[in-house]
């Protein structure tokens, strides 16, 4: 039980850094089309959203090595990855959706988090 809930934190902290890093690297600009001029409010607020996912991985990581320390952070932890895909979900039924990948990664996240719950639960 604890390897497989270990395994799972250790997968948010690696989404977290990765896509964090992705987002903040790239920037709102290389998601508009090139003939919309650069958005400096968007951007910021991007990067800004960005470097908290980031700083999240940073948070994710110790909480893998100090697994034994913490216990109802999980929990927590967990609702934040369901409401990270419900956030997608919410962004689907608003302007519809951004494709199949997203679709999936929505699906695989509130599963992911509900995971983590049953998991904690059960340790």
């Amino acid at each position: 039980m604890e390897l497989a809930l270990r395994i799972l934190l250790s997968l948010v902290a690696l989404i977290c850094l990765l896509g964090g890093t992705n987002l903040l690297l790239k920037g709102a600009n290389s998601f508009l089309p090139k003939t919309v001029p650069p958005q400096a409010v968007l951007d910021n607020l991007l990067r800004f959203l960005s470097g908290i996912y980031f700083g999240l991985g940073f948070l994710m990581a110790w909480v893998v090595f100090n697994f034994h320390q913490v216990t109802n952070l999980i929990y927590f932890i967990g609702i934040v990855v369901v409401c990270s895909g419900l956030g997608r979900l919410y962004s689907r039924v608003k302007v519809g959706s951004a494709g199949k990948y997203f679709d999936n990664i929505m699906v695989f996240e509130i599963i992911l988090g509900i995971s983590i719950i049953i998991l904690q639960y059960l340790r």
